[in-house]
């Protein structure tokens, strides 16, 4: 074959310009100065020492790969943070997110199964409240690094614990981003709520044959509901127990429920609670308590929701 000059001008100027492109395609090779440092990036975090709630000097040596949460809190802030993939066990009463189920269990918050944790053979267990000392010593005496992580009963409590948990799994950018979208939520109820009518409330904890208890005003509960712009009838109490004559007398504007464990239906018909004006006139509201009770990244979720029941009209 021949080509003429023109031809092999046009020729040339194509191969160039193939060739630039399946060079532009290309990621440019990482050098090995680059890939050093992705690969020490974790490994200058540890050995990690923290000092957890119970004041323990806790050393993690290695970033953690495999994970048991012994408190739910600490499960749904592990999801929170996209760690997920590190879990490999957690309590009977860690149900959130939906498809935590598929995780293996270790038993309960206080008497966890110490034999199946030792099978998993974890490299960090994180526990919460109502964490039983005894079984802190059962599991450092098996060698297992345990921290134990709670804060104050407030929203700051709550992003200590979050950013707490991301510094020992190495995903302090997330708990970052999580504590920041937790605080503009907040930050959008306390807006919306201010300077508005306060409507008196009581949020039913128990009731019945077992006794009545609810949010005190020593509760944090109770500060969630003055943060979500009602007033807790309750607030002149202490402890949980309340007494039903003196929620009778005070007859609340607006009554709040569980939604699980059909509690709704069953306070329609209790003795006391049946002749409340709320009760009565269909302002009794249920709400997923497990947003208010546990200390992790939800409460924000759950302070709007109460938010929304007390003054529908601003959301």
């Amino acid at each position: 074959m021949t080509f003429n000059k023109k031809t092999l001008v046009r020729t040339l100027i194509l191969f160039m310009i193939a060739l630039l492109s399946f060079t532009g395609c290309q990621a440019p090779a990482q050098t090995e100065e680059e890939e050093n440092i992705q690969t020490n990036t974790a490994s200058k975090l540890y050995p990690l020492e923290i000092t957890d709630s119970m004041g323990r000097k806790v050393t993690i040596e290695n970033e953690p790969q495999r994970i048991i949460s012994i408190a739910p809190n600490i499960t749904e802030t592990i999801y929170a943070l996209d760690m997920e993939a590190k879990l490999v066990a957690r309590t009977d009463y860690c149900d959130y997110p939906e498809q935590v189920l598929e995780k293996e269990s270790i038993g309960s918050l206080r008497e966890p199964n110490i034999e199946k944790i030792l099978e998993l053979d974890p490299d960090l267990i994180i526990a919460s409240t109502h964490f039983d000392p005894d079984v802190l010593k059962k599991l450092e005496d098996s060698g297992l690094t345990v921290a134990v992580l709670y804060g104050e009963e407030s929203f700051e409590g709550v992003y200590d614990t979050i950013l707490k948990t991301g510094k020992l799994l190495n995903a302090d950018e997330n708990a970052n981003a999580v504590v920041a979208d937790m605080q503009a939520k907040v930050k959008k109820v306390k807006e919306a709520v201010e300077n508005q009518p306060k409507p008196k409330a009581y949020y039913v904890v128990s009731y019945g044959e077992g006794g009545d208890y609810t949010a005190t005003g020593e509760t944090f509960i109770s500060q969630i509901i003055d943060m979500a712009g009602g007033e807790n009838i309750a607030n002149d109490a202490t402890g949980w127990k309340y007494n039903l004559e003196a929620l009778v007398e005070k007859d609340p504007d607006i009554v709040i429920c569980s939604k699980y464990f059909e509690a709704k239906k069953g306070i329609e018909s209790a003795n006391g609670y049946n002749q409340l004006t709320a009760v009565k006139e269909d302002r009794l509201f249920e709400i997923d308590n497990n947003m208010l009770d546990r200390q992790g990244p939800r409460l924000a979720d759950g302070l709007e929701e109460l938010a929304k029941i007390l003054h529908p009209d601003k959301f």
